[in-house]
């Protein structure tokens, strides 16, 4: 079973609120992306002093799509997050990035962009949890899917079958069955979802699409 995760990509607390209520009674995770204005340019929330403030039964993964995350990361380490991902083309230490999620409790995904080979990631699949492959440029959401992702998530299930795979951006009715069938196992949706009129049944359709 594939597992959806609604994508949260929004510049004010207010408006991350209000989407996590929308899906909080559908789904059990929710991503919050956070960038710094440097390493993804798009504006989005970026507050960890707001998450106590967060009232949700939902886990939580934070997208900190950040340059030097281990500068910040400390700071997330909070209810209700998780899971913290990070890419490989902005992080400096992954070994303090692992020691301190592991000291916290918390999960660790490591991201990698379109354009980022396998083999810049390749040895640390077995030292996290989850392997993203961004199916889009760092910033908003609404994007077109790189063609060439499928072709990489497929390479990487190939490569290492037991990893879990994130797929996140451009993902929509189509792109998450393609998805899916290259091998994807959790499936990250922002605009697609939430520009729907009926958040549940658009839920289902993907789940339908991918299952």
């Amino acid at each position: 079973m594939v597992d959806i995760i609604p994508s949260i990509n929004v510049p004010t607390f207010e408006e991350v609120k209000e989407r996590v209520a929308k899906v909080e009674p559908y789904v059990s995770w929710c991503h919050l992306d956070v960038t710094d204005g440097v390493f993804s340019t798009h504006p989005t929330w970026r507050n960890p002093a707001d998450l106590p403030l967060l009232d949700t039964r939902l886990k939580v993964e934070v997208h900190l799509m950040v340059r030097e995350p281990e500068k910040i990361m400390e700071k997330w380490l909070v209810a209700p997050v998780k899971r913290i991902i990070v890419h490989i083309e902005a992080a400096k230490d992954m070994h303090m990035i692992l020691r301190k999620c592991r000291e916290a409790g918390i999960q660790t995904g490591l991201s990698m962009n379109p354009e980022t080979m396998w083999g810049e990631v390749e040895f640390w699949y077995e030292k996290v949890d989850i392997i993203q492959i961004l199916g889009v440029r760092p910033g908003p959401s609404g994007q077109k899917i790189h063609e060439e992702i499928f072709e990489k998530i497929a390479h990487v299930r190939k490569f290492c079958n037991q990893c879990i795979i994130e797929v996140d951006g451009g993902v929509n009715g189509d792109t998450a069955r393609r998805a899916v069938s290259s091998g994807a196992d959790i499936l990250v949706v922002g605009s697609y979802l939430f520009g729907a009129e009926d958040i549940a049944s658009r839920l289902k359709e993907i789940n339908g699409v991918s299952a």
